[in-house]
């Protein structure tokens, strides 16, 4: 190359730096360096690329996460105007960065608080049950078999009544309900009405429990958005009122399948079999529950994306190998694409078959898009394609943000990609050019990865919601994953598709062997110390911030991204960090308990507190113990802190026994099961009014002094929240026209 080829400009070589009048060499068309030089948010855009719009769902989820933690019902206008000013800072500021980016922002997070609120208030309203005993007539959506219950071996089954009417003076002449109730038959019930088929039966309900204490899981929100109107209990055996104009295809499948398999595959081993194949868990015990849970292996029994995207697998692999058996389909017909609509349409079948539950229609809708990616050539598998999905789900249901399926799934696969982006290459040179050996060290450590990516994305999800730590999870799925991929879906598929000719014994058999070395390696695992660890629940700005640092760590392209491990690390020491109540109150009043060194120490109750018991060990992770003697009998005075308590967890008098000037010294809190009727004049007290009017109660210590917290503070004024003496809306009787 010449020097003047070299030299952009020819004419100016020759002049010293020196000499140059830069005003008059400056070129018109090239604007100044102050112009040429990109802000900060410039470069960030720049090096972000098309990963910006994976944000989309992020910060809709933040829209709708902030409306639903409001203590305040705001109507959908305060997010539309949210929405809006973001849409004029984006229209204003278009050459600006920051405006750009601040107003995409507000546009994303307004319009997920719009959305989930016209969602909530697009609810039907929660109607009154009865509060006695009464005969109620429904139409059967489904019935479910229920696992048996602590106290008792035998299993339950339950209805799922839609369109009830209520035979009761009240109720007469009102219109059906237009939420669905759940019924728990009697032990023993004969009756196996099907689904569409109208029944009655007498029965006795009641509404959404509230939170077992301030900050517990809401039960009335979860019923709020699901449909549910209540639960209750059958005290005499269903009658059928109608068959059904016509009985449902798939539920016929469903349990034709779930009968052949338990045919052949008897006890747990069958039980585990038709959940996988069939979506019917109702077969498998506790024993068996608890050990997959302890071993990190409780997401095998049931049915979600895991088991979809091995289904498909296996379809897919299975048809491309037969393809390719032909010479004339292998060089001309496009095996990958037929293999791959093969797959999906088997995927929804099986959707179909296990009973279309949501985390598995999530992940088909996920399969979807992965198919269509792979139809028009793009990445099958990309972040792009999961916020794409992610977003729909949120637009269609924002109430879903909270859903522990979708936090968890969404977890695992954003987890799984962004760790697959880092590790490509290396897997890469480990496959390399070599034999057998390389390749098949090559898949033994993806699957570990594998394992270990979406376990460690979900861990701290599972330890928000259910309170558990197993320590031991990657090795029991490092076994139990691959069989289940190449042994025990395979045979599954392969005996579905001999059904018909009824030749299925043979592969289930295959698959029964599969299922009893996972059975034995979760029973193994789960001996193991520290197995099953309890942990204190998580803080709702902990798993905020979880959700946020793995969010930034996944999404976040270059070094940037490290600025999610230290949301991590906060997410994850926040359990331990969280404040603990020293003396709880159920919503009741029937169960009062106090922590003390550790110990949660729970005053005389009845069976109907177990429920909320559990919730307390739940939360708190702490051994129970029997309150002093002197409790079970009256009053007691207990210390704790340095702090005295009055308590009265069980009074045969209603409240007529008031303590005397003895019991009231120096006490700084009266708690009573019973009414306490001015009881210690001038000490705060806590009562069955208390409870009444406020939900559960939890009682903290800050500063040395108490604070009482209840649950109406906690939750606030929403439209799920019951208002004080509400049982619900009342049904209005059918117009003249009706």
């Amino acid at each position: 190359m010449s020097r003047s080829q070299s030299f952009p400009f020819p004419q100016l070589k020759q002049l010293p730096s020196d000499d140059l009048n830069t005003e008059e060499l400056e070129d018109p068309r090239v604007p100044p360096a102050s112009q040429v030089r990109a802000s900060w948010i410039d470069l960030i855009f720049q090096e972000q690329g098309r990963r910006l719009i994976c944000w989309l769902p992020v910060g809709f989820a933040l829209g709708a996460v902030l409306f639903f933690s409001l203590r305040v019902e705001l109507c959908a206008a305060w997010g539309a105007m949210v929405a809006a000013s973001g849409v004029v800072l984006l229209w204003a500021g278009w050459y600006r960065g920051w405006c750009r980016l601040v107003g995409f922002g507000l546009l994303v997070l307004g319009l997920g608080f719009a959305l989930a609120a016209l969602e909530t208030r697009r609810q039907p309203l929660m109607p009154v049950l009865p509060t006695r005993a009464t005969i109620l007539t429904g139409r059967v959506l489904a019935i479910e078999n229920l696992p048996p219950r602590q106290d008792d071996d035998e299993p339950a089954r339950r209805l799922t009544l839609a369109d009830v009417t209520f035979d009761t003076a009240l109720d007469a002449g009102m219109r059906p309900l237009k939420r669905f109730l759940h019924v728990r038959l009697k032990a023993g019930d004969p009756l196996s009405p099907l689904p569409g088929s109208y029944v009655s039966v007498r029965a006795l309900l009641k509404p959404p429990a509230p939170p077992a204490l301030p900050g517990g899981r809401d039960m009335q929100r979860e019923s709020w958005f699901s449909g549910n109107a209540g639960n209750g209990y059958a005290l005499g055996y269903v009658t059928l009122e109608a068959d059904a104009a016509h009985t449902p295809f798939l539920e016929q499948l469903r349990e034709a399948v779930a009968r052949r398999i338990e045919r052949v595959l008897p006890g747990q081993t069958g039980a585990i079999a038709a959940t996988l194949l069939a979506g019917e868990g109702s077969g498998i015990n506790r024993q068996t529950r608890e050990a997959f849970s302890a071993s990190g292996l409780a997401h095998l029994l049931a049915v979600a994306g895991l088991h979809l995207g091995l289904m498909m697998a296996a379809v897919i692999v299975s048809v491309r190998a037969i393809l390719v058996l032909s010479e004339k389909a292998a060089l001309y017909w496009p095996c990958r694409e037929i293999s791959a609509l093969a797959g999906l349409v088997a995927g929804g079948g099986y959707v179909l078959l296990t009973g279309a539950h949501l985390p598995s229609v999530r992940a088909f809708g996920m399969a979807c898009i992965v198919t269509l990616a792979l139809l028009t050539g793009r990445r099958t598998l990309s972040m792009r394609a999961l916020s794409m999905v992610a977003l729909l789900l949120l637009v269609v249901s924002p109430s879903s943000v909270g859903d522990v399926s979708f936090q968890m799934s969404f977890a695992a696969v954003m987890g799984l990609i962004a760790g697959y982006e880092v590790l490509r290459e290396p897997l890469i040179r480990l496959r390399g050019e070599g034999g057998w050996q390389r390749a098949t060290c090559s898949h033994l450590v993806a699957l570990a990865l594998t394992s270990l990516l979406a376990g460690l994305a979900t861990l701290p999800v599972s330890m928000a919601h259910f309170g558990a730590f197993q320590p031991w999870f990657v090795l029991a799925n490092l076994i139990a994953v691959p069989l289940a991929a190449i042994w025990i879906m395979p045979a599954g598929l392969i005996s579905i598709l001999l059904m018909p000719f009824h030749a299925e014994a043979f592969p289930l058999r295959i698959m029964g062997k599969g299922v009893q070395i996972v059975q034995i390696l979760a029973d193994k695992v789960a001996a193991f110390p520290m197995a099953h660890h309890d942990v204190p629940s998580m803080p709702g700005w902990g798993l905020l911030a979880f959700m946020l640092g793995l969010a930034i760590l996944c999404l976040w392209v270059g070094r940037g991204r490290l600025a999610g491990l230290p949301l991590i690390a906060l997410a994850v020491v926040s359990i331990w960090f969280q404040s603990r109540p020293v003396l709880l109150l159920s919503p009741d009043a029937g169960l009062i308990a106090v922590v003390d060194r550790g110990v949660l120490k729970m005053g005389p109750h009845s069976s109907l507190e177990n429920i909320v018991l559990d919730d307390w060990q739940k939360d708190l992770a702490l051994p129970v113990e029997a309150l002093p003697p002197a409790c079970n009998a009256g009053l007691c005075r207990v210390r704790v802190q340095g702090h005295t308590f009055l308590l009265r967890p069980h009074d045969p008098s209603d409240g007529e026994n008031l303590p005397t000037l003895e019991d009231c010294k120096d006490i700084e809190l009266f708690v009573s099961a019973s009414p306490a009727r001015g009881g210690c004049p001038g000490v705060p007290t806590l009562d069955r009014f208390s409870a009444w009017r406020d939900g559960a109660w939890a009682v903290y210590l800050s500063r040395g002094k108490i604070s009482l917290v209840s649950d109406r503070s906690w939750r606030g004024s929403r439209t799920w929240v019951p208002a004080i003496g509400s049982h619900g809306m009342p049904n209005l009787p059918l117009a003249r026209s009706e």
